[in-house]
């Protein structure tokens, strides 16, 4: 039998995409450049800037039909990369945990394997508000047993994060940044959800 070939699509707003990089990796580019499939992998990052989880419920579907390929022959998977532009709007909680409740429930009746990537710290007002937004989030997806990367704890007094952020004067990271929210995706569960051996395997 033929291995199916994987194919994601990470969907989420412009931090997913790797603004601010210098090297236009991102976190996602350094993921993928320390995983190892058995065939090439087709990844497609889905960004759009400034986007909350209403806009991002809307329109995922629609963006990821047209990339994934028939079940049969493709291991199809979504990677949700959750920004935090829903503090701007002045979203409820509430309603951002449905949002993404929403999405993820919608994956998986379309059988689709799912992955959620929190918001990472941004400007130090917003941090006790970007704090309870990862940990609802956390929530919406251990109810769902869908694997959650909290970006934020573990960044919010880290000091090369910090020294990046003072760096290039804005709440995108540069290199060093996206290089920390990388190792946290790949320790926490990446190469287990998609089934393949972790570096030095």
């Amino acid at each position: 039998m033929t291995e199916r070939q994987v194919r994601i699509c990470v969907v989420g707003d412009e931090l997913s995409a790797g603004v601010g990089d210098a090297r236009a990796l991102g976190w996602t580019g350094r993921v993928l450049a320390r995983t190892r499939f058995d065939r090439p992998a087709m990844t497609f990052v889905l960004a759009v800037p400034g986007e909350g989880t209403s806009a991002l419920g809307a329109r995922w579907e629609a963006e990821t039909d047209s990339r994934f390929g028939p079940e049969a022959t493709h291991d199809n998977r979504l990677v949700v990369a959750l920004g935090r532009h829903d503090l701007d709007p002045g979203l409820s909680v509430a309603r951002s945990r449905l949002n993404l409740a929403n999405i993820l429930d919608m994956a998986d009746s379309r059988r689709l394997s799912t992955f959620v990537v929190g918001p990472p710290p941004g400007r130090p007002e917003d941090g006790g508000r970007i704090a309870e937004l990862s940990a609802a989030f956390a929530d919406v997806a251990s109810r769902r047993r869908v694997p959650y990367v909290d970006t934020y704890t573990p960044l919010v007094q880290h000091e090369q994060w910090l020294a990046d952020l003072a760096t290039t004067g804005d709440t995108y990271p540069g290199q060093a940044g996206y290089g920390l929210m990388a190792w946290l995706v790949l320790h926490t569960g990446w190469h287990a959800w998609l089934g393949v051996p972790a570096e030095g395997e």
